[in-house]
C-alpha cells in the first residue's frame, strides 16, 4: 500500500468515499503524479496542480496551490484568507459538481503547461 492509499484508507465513510473518487480521478482520468506532501496527498503534472486534505468537520477539501491564477468562471472556488490557494469543500460524492470541477482541472492543467509553478528561492 502506497503512502497516499494509506492516508485514504486512513479515513472512514463519506470522506474515504470522496478521496477515493477524486484521487482515481486524477490519477485514472488526468494521469495526475501523486506525491505525499505536508501530510497530504498533491496531484502534480509538471508542478503542482492540488492537493485533497480531509478536514476536521467529516469534509474533504480540494486545494488549488495556484488558485489566485485560475478565473474561478463557476464562481465555486473559496478564498477563505488566503493570497494564493482557492478551494472546493465536499461533504459526499453526491455534491461533486463535476462538470465545473472538470472546467477548473483542465484551466489548472492548461496554466501548469504553459506557466509551471516555480519556487523562488528565498535568501
Amino acid at each position: 500500500m502506497t503512502d497516499v492509499e494509506s492516508y485514504i484508507y486512513g479515513f472512514e465513510g463519506t470522506q474515504r468515499e470522496i478521496l477515493i473518487y477524486l484521487h482515481h480521478y486524477f490519477i485514472d482520468e488526468l494521469n495526475l503524479i501523486c506525491k505525499m506532501r505536508y501530510k497530504i496527498p498533491f496531484y502534480d503534472q509538471k508542478s503542482w496542480i492540488c492537493y485533497l486534505n480531509a478536514i476536521k468537520n467529516g469534509h474533504v477539501e480540494l486545494g488549488f496551490p495556484r488558485g489566485n491564477e485560475l478565473s474561478n468562471e463557476q464562481g465555486i472556488l473559496i478564498v477563505k484568507d488566503r493570497k494564493m490557494v482557492r478551494s472546493l469543500i465536499f461533504e459526499n460524492v453526491k455534491t461533486i459538481p463535476f462538470q465545473p470541477l472538470t472546467e477548473i482541472m483542465h484551466e489548472a492543467l492548461l496554466l501548469d503547461q504553459v506557466k509551471p509553478y516555480s519556487f523562488k528561492n528565498r535568501n
